[in-house]
């Protein structure tokens, strides 16, 4: 029966799983791109929501982060279990990884315990029938009492089902049912009953949970609930975590165990129960085709090959596919310039417009395609179950630093963007682990540095740019790894975390859902372009042309008449129609040249040009002139703007062929060598980073000390690096 006073509200519906269960996928699919972004309340941790409408119903779909249980351990398992205490969804779907039903019906036992509405979900059931096993749905539903589906979340099979389920148990005026669910041993069911007589007694009406889930918890030692309890209770909070410490001894001693073991155990023997019932196996097995696969892709010889390959291609595909739409950005900010230069009156407001945002904006934009390219390819890693093998192939290389193969994925995600790469070192359990993560992940390239490099390695590698940037990428690795062997051996001494690396199955990727990961991601970096960028562009322009020495202007005047006494008196004597046309290429391309000539001076006696040459003796040794410094300097707001701030200092006009590659030939002209190109390479892989990771670093270590360390040994260490390349290649003859 539905209730019709929840007939026209919006429905809540929080979905939980395991992590690899499919929930994102399932999540995708039913918001597609009306997905909302941002953190849970008080923590870092990722929220994600999305608004649809269905049938006649508003819903609220609200994504959880994956657990594998509720016991508050980890942050996330926290953000799951209090939303649902406290924000009392209106249905919560319980995606079950059919292929690991054992696993998943642990989480499912903790919600049931809850007494919230439950939808299952036995999701990916290709996986469960291609290994030969055959659940039944039907008496699942029936032994727990949840409404129970069969879904395929990556081809969308189910979801309408899934829906409707949750909608219809959302609008019932059935109440959650107090039976069927776990059922503890005789001594367990006493010691339960008795707390929860003691907090019947003791609260009455003030207690915000169920009476019996909130026994068991006490008798777990769940501190949050303790605290929570002895809130309400006031004074009687003392009594009441007395009786519950009374409980916890009986049972200790009954057991000869703590009680939240004794409690583990009976939930694993209930599910053992459920699954004897649920699931037959066919005597012939077929083929399980991940661990086919892995027989390949995670071999010892020919295992970590295969990873660098796939990250070469990555980067060739970023590179050489990247630039065909690249050359349809750079004609609409061409074409853009060309109507705000029609459209304003020659002055300086025309010169801010056109050099300082269009053009500062506009270098960086057209490195877009790129960015999107890198990020699907992540994607890709993420959604086919590859990544989780590249953390299990690196894991015997990350115990050579002390640590093991999960905290490559955080590094993983450093490929993207540091903040969200820092920010997932929260899931290692060690503090030590996570702050040497913290430190050592900066160093792995960001999407920020891809545009830096293209620019460098298209203009004095060529052909060979993609995999020039793939050996930039590797060096970010192998230094990451280094330093963090240094660290462990000098900073944090002790022993290694133990770990057991958890590998998914391989899952064929829904394209919609690769699409939504991809645009999330590189939603940050077309803010950045309305954002920071815009505003360290437009900075760097004021820097550039300020103050402005009249003798600059005269002497630009004077070169100007010049040039055009020359082009009137030469077309008085050329008759012919090609001397004509060949005059009037000679005098744009000398008013051009002019009109660079004469901004390169005036940026080199601005503002910028002199602390600039101040800072010239830095840079000087590993190859990088004044402007190049001035470059790197603003690469500390966002790395982006490196590129913008060359636009602006080599004064690239919107009259070449391309923004692209006009500042390409520029940075050749300028007298920059191949050995040069990748001595500032290497300074930006390695150098401090932005100033949104440098806050991430504060904010997930707690500590200032580690943000200056990280900032002062980076930029140390890069210059170091740079310095090596550029002398020693020199030393060597190779430029």
């Amino acid at each position: 029966m539905k209730n019709p006073h929840m007939a026209h509200r919006v429905l809540t519906i929080a979905l939980a799983g395991n992590p690899n269960s499919g929930k994102t996928t399932i999540f995708n699919a039913l918001t597609g791109t009306r997905q909302k972004v941002g953190n849970w309340p008080g923590v870092t941790v990722e929220k994600k929501e999305g608004v649809i409408q269905w049938r006649g119903h508003t819903l609220k779909i609200v994504d959880l982060p994956g657990t594998y249980s509720l016991t508050p351990f980890s942050i996330e398992e926290i953000v799951a279990r209090n939303f649902i205490l406290d924000d009392r969804p209106d249905v919560v779907i319980d995606i079950i990884d059919t292929s690991n039903l054992e696993r998943s019906l642990y989480l499912a036992t903790q919600l049931r315990e809850l007494d919230c509405k439950v939808v299952f979900a036995l999701n990916m059931m290709d996986l469960a029938t291609a290994r030969g096993a055959k659940i039944d749905a039907p008496k699942l539903s029936e032994l727990l009492d949840v409404p129970v589906v069969q879904t395929v979340g990556n081809r969308q099979q189910g979801i309408d089902e899934l829906l409707s389920a949750a909608v219809d148990l959302a609008l019932s005026d059935k109440d959650v049912p107090q039976k069927r669910k776990v059922r503890y041993n005789q001594e367990v069911e006493k010691a339960i009953e008795a707390l929860q007589q003691v907090l019947d007694a003791q609260m009455e009406d003030a207690l915000p949970y169920h009476p019996r889930w909130t026994a068991i918890k006490l008798i777990e030692n769940d501190t949050i609930v303790q605290e929570r309890v002895a809130a309400l209770a006031g004074e009687r909070g003392a009594a009441l975590l007395a009786a519950a410490r009374k409980q916890r001894d009986y049972l200790s001693d009954r057991f000869n165990d703590e009680p939240e073991i004794v409690t583990t155990d009976e939930r694993y023997g209930f599910i053992s129960g459920i699954i004897k019932e649920v699931l037959t196996t066919t005597t012939i097995q077929r083929v399980d085709i991940s661990r086919a696969i892995d027989l390949v892709l995670t071999n010892r010889f020919v295992g970590m090959p295969i990873f660098f390959f796939f990250i070469w291609a990555m980067f060739q595909l970023t590179f050489t596919l990247g630039q065909y739409p690249q050359v349809v950005i750079e004609e609409g900010f061409g074409l853009l310039a060309a109507g705000m230069g029609y459209l304003l009156p020659d002055g300086l407001l025309k010169e801010l417009v056109l050099d300082g945002i269009i053009q500062g904006v506009g270098t960086v934009a057209v490195f877009l395609p790129n960015i999107l390219i890198l990020f699907f390819c992540i994607a890709l890693f993420e959604d086919t179950g590859y990544m989780a093998r590249a953390a299990f192939l690196m894991d015997k290389i990350m115990h050579l630093v002390g640590l093991h193969g999960k905290s490559f994925i955080p590094m993983l995600m450093g490929f993207g963007c540091n903040v969200p790469a820092i920010m997932a070192t929260r899931t290692l359990e060690s503090q030590k682990d996570r702050i040497l993560t913290i430190l050592i992940t900066p160093f792995m390239s960001c999407s920020a540095k891809l545009p830096v490099y293209t620019i460098l390695a298209g203009a004095f590698f060529g052909a060979k740019a993609g995999t020039v940037i793939f050996a930039i990428y590797l060096i970010g690795i192998v230094f990451s790894i280094a330093t963090g062997r240094l660290f462990r051996s000098v900073l944090f001494r002790g022993a290694d975390a133990p770990f057991v690396m958890e590998l998914p199955p391989y899952r064929i990727p829904m394209l919609k859902s690769l699409t939504i990961h991809m645009w999330d991601r590189s939603k940050i970096f077309i803010k950045r372009m309305g954002g920071v960028i815009l505003i360290g562009s437009v900075v760097v322009w004021g820097l550039a042309n300020f103050p402005r020495p009249t003798e600059i202007q005269e002497r630009h005047a004077v070169d100007q008449a010049r040039i055009e006494d020359r082009f009137v008196a030469q077309s008085a004597v050329q008759t012919g129609e090609e001397e004509q046309d060949a005059l009037e290429t000679w005098r744009s391309d000398a008013l051009a040249d002019l009109e660079r000539r004469t901004q390169a001076t005036q940026a080199e006696q601005s503002l910028l040009g002199r602390l600039g040459h101040g800072m010239a003796p830095f840079f000087a040794p590993i190859g990088v002139d004044w402007r190049g410094g001035i470059a790197l300097l603003s690469g500390f707001v966002a790395k982006e703007i490196v590129v913008s701030t060359l636009g602006v200092l080599y004064a690239i006009t919107d009259d070449e062929q391309s923004t692209e590659q006009a500042l390409r030939g520029a940075l050749r002209a300028s007298g920059m060598t191949g050995l040069s190109a990748m001595a500032m390479m290497v300074f930006v892989l390695l150098y401090m980073p932005c100033v949104a990771t440098v806050a991430a670093i504060r904010r997930e270590t707690g500590s200032i000390k580690w943000m200056m360390f990280s900032i002062v040994y980076s930029t140390g260490m890069a210059w170091l690096m740079a310095l090596i390349i550029y002398q020693g290649g020199r030393l060597l003859g190779l430029g």
